[in-house]
């Protein structure tokens, strides 16, 4: 036990001085390209290239997977704490834009597929686990929470009431407008379109136009002979 916090210390120390030295370089002064070569030092996997503007901040980067061709721009946050368990995933290609905020709680697997774009000030949260599939836009100030607190005792305080974590899911193909909410526990099927601040607290079915609060569906993208073929299918 006690080698084992050592070495998660000394990790975490060489995390802060990678990050501390290399974080805040200037991206006109080589910091994208400098940022590359030194991240590859503490991160589990890094692809090339990477684009990570200055002021990004990482915690626990021996949990994170980046992978080929990703940008990461100012202000955003990652961060796996809390569980050797943990990991966050980054597919080829995908863009994270400025002051996004993704971060785990324990034993959480949080997964962005390929040229998936994450818009500003977007929060991704666990504990549970989230997949969010390939192709995908999630626009600005949206909110995709795998959790729910417990409330059942009103003499207790709900912060200590603990929470539950049945996990998100986002098939490929879906576009979420500004300031949509996604709780826990749904699954939204592949080519969704979800309108401008709905919140979806039940499952959307594939190639549906949700809209409202909370989401409903008020038209399907493919026509009634496409619907039919796919439910013959099983897709």
């Amino acid at each position: 036990m006690h080698n084992k916090q050592y070495y998660s210390k000394l990790q975490r120390a060489q995390e802060l001085l990678v990050t501390t030295v290399l974080g805040d370089i200037p991206t006109v002064i080589l910091g994208p390209k400098l940022r590359n070569l030194g991240y590859r030092t503490i991160f589990a996997r890094i692809g090339s290239p990477v684009y990570i503007q200055n002021g990004v901040e990482f915690n626990s980067t021996s949990c994170i997977e980046i992978g080929n061709g990703v940008y990461i721009f100012q202000g955003v946050r990652m961060d796996a704490r809390g569980d050797k368990n943990n990991r966050i995933r980054l597919g080829n290609r995908v863009a994270i834009e400025r002051y996004a905020d993704i971060g785990c709680l324990s034993d959480t697997y949080i997964h962005i597929d390929e040229d998936t774009f994450i818009g500003p000030n977007v929060c991704i949260e666990g504990p549970g686990d989230i997949k969010i599939g390939k192709h995908c836009m999630i626009a600005a100030h949206s909110g995709i929470y795998a959790n729910n607190h417990n409330f059942a005792d009103p003499m207790e305080p709900m912060k200590y009431q603990g929470v539950t974590r049945k996990g998100i899911v986002i098939e490929d193909d879906c576009w979420l407008g500004h300031g949509v909410t996604v709780l826990d526990g749904v699954t939204i099927g592949r080519g969704c379109v979800i309108g401008a601040g709905a919140v979806v607290n039940k499952d959307i079915p594939p190639f549906s136009v949700a809209v409202g609060i909370p989401a409903r569906v008020i038209k399907k993208r493919i026509g009634k002979d496409l619907a039919k073929l796919q439910e013959k299918s099983g897709c």
